[in-house]
């Protein structure tokens, strides 16, 4: 099954303009991100796809692989959509140009299920909230899921809402022994190439809408998303604030 993972990436962001080129210890973001990515081994290729022609010079630069896109793409899964048609591949991995310290193990646990079972037609993953406050922060996207593991929502409100007095609670799949309040959802996504085609031409819905959450279209329309549980706190870059974070956490793992 081949498996190719796709960075979309572009300049014009709103919160931290020119995002994918912002220097983390002497590296183009979106350098990190290609060289994390690279490291899982069940990828059979990775390229950015961009509309810029200095983010395609960096990475042509680091000797990385990069397809120009158009310009007017509404979303990164349109973006994606347009490179899938160009190449061979059963699965696109969907990693997001913010993610420049994403462990090879979360993209192989996404990808696991995948293979395991050929009618999954999408999957993602999400870690465990151990900090009440992040899990009442709306920039957090939380996931409940079923007892099989698929998604039944995603939502930046507290989810599911304690009705009650409630505490965090002991959940059997983390690892450690930190109680958990619940599960963050990290924007990193695998699709059947053919789904993911059809995905791309489905109409925006109401609750995307309202919820600014694309992977909400799939389940208004009826498809399923394997939401694999992994223990990692990827750094995620949106803002400057948020680059600060990250060139100290690189401070601190070459310290």
């Amino acid at each position: 099954m081949a498996v190719v993972a796709i960075i979309p990436a572009r300049y014009g962001s709103t919160r931290l303009p020119g995002k994918p080129l912002a220097e983390i210890g002497g590296k183009p973001m979106i350098q990190h991100v290609y060289e994390s990515t690279s490291k899982a081994r069940v990828l059979d290729r990775v390229l950015v796809a961009t509309d810029d022609q200095r983010i395609a010079e960096t990475v042509r630069g680091f000797g990385g692989e990069v397809m120009m896109t158009a310009k007017d793409h509404a979303s990164g899964t349109d973006r994606l959509a347009e490179v899938a048609r160009k190449i061979k591949a059963e699965c696109i991995v969907n990693v997001q140009g913010d993610l420049p310290f994403i462990k090879a193990e979360t993209i192989t646990r996404a990808v696991r299920p995948m293979r395991r079972d050929r009618s999954i037609p999408m999957g993602t993953v999400c870690t465990p909230i151990h900090d009440e406050d992040e899990w009442h922060n709306p920039n957090i996207v939380k996931v409940v899921t079923d007892a099989k593991g698929f998604a039944i929502y995603f939502s930046r409100a507290t989810i599911p809402y304690p009705r009650n007095d409630v505490s965090p609670y002991r959940d059997p799949t983390v690892r450690s022994d930190q109680k958990v309040w619940g599960h963050r959802h990290l924007g990193l996504y695998v699709y059947r190439r053919d789904f993911l085609l059809r995905f791309a031409r489905l109409r925006p819905t109401w609750l995307e809408q309202t919820e600014s959450l694309e992977q909400l279209r799939a389940l208004v329309y009826g498809h399923r998303i394997y939401v694999a549980a992994v223990d990692d706190r990827p750094v995620e870059v949106d803002t400057p604030e948020d680059l600060v974070k990250a060139k100290n956490y690189l401070n601190q793992l070459r310290n």
